[in-house]
């Protein structure tokens, strides 16, 4: 309920109005958020740890490289998330390139593990750098006035997942 007020109404969305949403009193949400700095802080916090545990389920369901694939596309969804949440983060929170750089830590080691994995299974290059994976997506979102810059992303997987198999 936070994102979606922080997404429509920006930094200075109703806290009242969100634990309404939430189906809660505004004490309740008081009690867990203390302020609105903890509230941002934590739907941040909360898309970069669905996006870390994403990586364990699709280890555990789906091939190497289809896991990598499934879980590329989560993280465009994440960025589209970030840069909902982004602007109230700058506008609230004393720094938030501490809340970006925990997160960043999560979604780099989820990455490395299954890239990784898609490596010893020969599904891609030896030499291939995880992070240089997120650096291609994250830089189509940050070209992000363009109103398809998500479908540009979701393509930039396939091709990037291409050009990273191994050459034969």
């Amino acid at each position: 309920m936070a994102k979606e007020a922080f997404a429509k109404a920006g930094a200075n969305a109703s806290l009242d109005d969100i634990a309404k949403q939430a189906g809660v009193g505004p004490g309740t949400l008081y009690r867990h958020f203390p302020s609105r700095e903890d509230l941002l802080k934590a739907v941040y916090q909360a898309a970069a740890e669905k996006l870390a545990m994403a990586a364990t389920g699709f280890a555990e369901t789906l091939s190497p490289v289809e896991a990598l694939r499934a879980w590329m596309m989560l993280f465009v969804d994440y960025l589209a998330d970030k840069q909902i949440i982004a602007p109230a983060l700058s506008a609230w929170v004393d720094d938030p390139h501490q809340v970006y750089e925990a997160s960043y830590g999560q979604t780099r080691e989820a990455v490395r593990g299954l890239v990784k994995r898609a490596v010893q299974s020969g599904d891609l290059r030896a030499d291939l750098d995880a992070v240089d994976l997120l650096r291609a997506l994250a830089g189509v979102s940050s070209v992000g006035a363009s109103p398809n810059w998500q479908q540009s992303a979701r393509k930039l997987v396939d091709i990037l997942i291409q050009g990273s198999r191994p050459n034969t």
